[in-house]
């Protein structure tokens, strides 16, 4: 996948299980562009915007590990490249802001929210995109799929 000395990126797309059509249409602008730019995408695994971005990634030919917060990998959706299941609950909200280099979340709710403190809490770039809170310290927020993903690659490489 990469030959030796290569960089490669893991950016986490993060954000609500069931979301609208348009939140749907940005996570999953995001993941074909990150596949495009041979990023590996971490997610929770399940719906939403974890699955549009999850879609994304694969029709982009790119690699996307979820993270589930169950025992059974049957819990993923079908787009994932490999499913992860850590029987942690939201506790796997931890790994997978750790285990990125950036986080871009699309919309979101309170599990969105931890996530994002958590990546913050460990000093990565957040990017927000059609992020539902008020502002946050520490947040890059932009207005399109290109520039969270410009952003966002950008800022992971300057750690």
């Amino acid at each position: 996948m990469c030959s030796a000395g290569e960089k490669i990126d893991y950016v986490a797309v993060v954000g609500s299980a069931a979301c609208s059509a348009e939140l749907e249409a940005l996570a999953y602008d995001v993941g074909r562009e990150l596949a495009r730019r041979k990023a590996v995408v971490l997610c929770g695994g399940r719906g939403g915007v974890m699955a549009a971005a999850a879609r994304g990634v694969r029709e982009g030919g790119g690699l996307a590990i979820g993270i589930l917060p169950g025992s059974s990998r049957r819990e993923a959706n079908p787009y994932l490249s490999i499913a992860l299941a850590t029987d942690l609950g939201d506790a796997r909200n931890a790994v997978i802001a750790c285990a990125a280099d950036a986080v871009i979340a699309v919309g979101g709710g309170y599990g969105t929210l931890s996530e994002v403190a958590l990546a913050l809490k460990k000093g990565k770039p957040v990017v927000a995109l059609a992020f539902s809170f008020p502002e946050v310290r520490g947040i890059h927020r932009v207005k399109t799929p290109l520039e969270a993903v410009e952003v966002a690659l950008e800022k992971a490489r300057l750690l």
